[in-house]
């Protein structure tokens, strides 16, 4: 009987009731969705790279070892002897192994050396692998794989020829021109520092960091054939065949004499730890081995505090609409004072009212969160591939978690809380009402 009553009051002030509904359902949708932005980038954060077991390089900080290996962002470590490498690759906890070059740029992004292993086992996201948008992984020594910013910033296509510069700065005079590398796939887009970085091999990169010394050997070589008595152009041609083709290039057989950063899968993921001791305790060259997932946290929460703040200003905007719920109620009493005196005449007495004003703002309230889930989830599930694509936030099921139930619960408290005020006026003026009928 009283939600019955409840409903037909708000029908009779139906543009004020729904404008007021508008207002509380946008604020309890942006709530939620930052409560829901903020969990999954924070679990896609954790997931910038997946399936990465260790990371070892010199030793140089947990936090900075992760940043120039992950993020590209930084100056890298010192490099690591292949030697180790070579160790670690023969360990029998160890699945694969992708070596990692970095210290060079190519008109600001990041260029890394690496081999076509780094296309197999790398992940990130929900385990997702990395994609080709057009071309193939590395096929000679001098091929590079260009990440979806950088083809889409530069203007590059499969084919097109980069010139490496050797330092981290957006301006280099150290050009290595003698070895350009020949563009061969383009990534798709992932939303990680992937899309900003250039891969090349790390024999062209080694090439191409002795481009001077080189050229100086092929022409001692070509004085050393004319001495001998052979034609330059033979000599040419039978080292010709010492270069691999496009059909038998295979970007693992080389080995350089160092590495910068070593990412490693391991066989059972419960050995990591151990691995990890192992590898710190190294006595025959200092390495330091990190979990990916806890330096990833580590990091977060030095930046998880941008998270509590954008869920502060929610709250108030949430609270400010609840405020205006209260404002409607208190504002349509004057207009409802015959409708008090009709209810009062028919039994109705001041408690009741209270209840009836309390039940409109919840029957406001719970119709507004029913529409803002209903609202959200279309919403994520809408932009869920732009937001992968162009952010890197990958949405994960289930989309409301336990705070949101919380968040829903702590709004129909508030506007319990916050309806009293109309409600206490509704049930004085009931009790006024009450006086001057007898």
């Amino acid at each position: 009987m009283l939600s019955t009553i409840a409903i037909e009051s708000l029908k009779r002030r139906k543009t004020t009731a729904l404008l007021t509904l508008l207002s509380i359902t946008i604020s309890i949708s942006l709530l939620l969705c930052v409560d829901i932005v903020r969990s999954q980038v924070k679990t896609s954060f954790t997931r910038t790279v997946s399936g990465v077991d260790l990371i070892v390089g010199a030793p140089s900080g947990q936090l900075n070892l992760l940043l120039s290996s992950v993020f590209n962002i930084g100056t890298p470590t010192k490099g690591i002897d292949y030697k180790s490498v070579a160790s670690l690759k023969s360990n029998k906890q160890v699945s694969w192994l992708i070596p990692l070059s970095l210290g060079d740029t190519h008109r600001g992004f990041r260029v890394i050396g690496t081999t076509n292993r780094f296309f197999e086992h790398f992940k990130y996201g929900d385990k997702q692998a990395l994609a080709l948008t057009e071309g193939r992984v590395f096929e000679q020594p001098l091929s590079t794989v260009v990440g979806a910013d950088v083809a889409d910033s530069l203007g590059y296509t499969v084919g097109d020829k980069i010139i490496v510069s050797h330092g981290l700065g957006s301006v280099s005079f150290n050009n290595h021109d003698d070895h350009p590398f020949i563009i061969s796939g383009i990534l798709e887009k992932t939303g990680t520092p992937v899309d900003k970085a250039v891969y090349v091999t790390l024999q062209g990169l080694e090439k191409a960091h002795s481009g001077p010394k080189s050229a100086h050997t092929s022409r001692l070589r070509k004085k050393t054939a004319f001495l001998n008595g052979h034609s330059t152009n033979e000599h040419e041609h039978e080292h010709e065949h010492e270069e691999p083709t496009q059909d038998n290039y295979d970007s693992d057989a080389f080995t350089p004499e160092s590495v910068s950063v070593v990412m490693l899968g391991l066989k059972n993921r419960a050995a990591a730890l151990q691995l990890q001791y192992q590898i710190n305790q190294s006595k025959k060259e200092p390495l330091m081995a990190i979990l990916p997932g806890m330096a990833l946290a580590e990091l977060w929460q030095i930046m998880g505090n941008v998270e509590a703040l954008l869920l502060g200003l929610s709250g108030l905007i949430v609270i400010c609409a609840l405020i205006g719920l209260a404002t409607m109620l208190l504002a349509t009493m004057r207009e409802r004072y015959q409708e008090i005196a009709v209810l009062r005449t028919i039994g109705a007495g001041p408690f009741t009212l209270l209840l009836l004003i309390q039940l409109e703002a919840m029957l406001l309230t719970i119709v507004s969160a029913a529409l803002s889930i209903a609202l959200v989830a279309v919403l994520m599930s809408m932009f869920k591939p732009w937001l992968s694509s162009t952010y890197g936030l990958f949405l994960s099921s289930p989309l409301f978690s336990q705070s949101s139930v919380i968040i829903v619960l702590l709004i129909l408290g508030c506007t319990y809380l916050v309806s009293l005020f109309p409600a206490i006026a509704a049930y004085k003026r009931g009790l006024h009402a009450g006086l001057n009928s007898n």
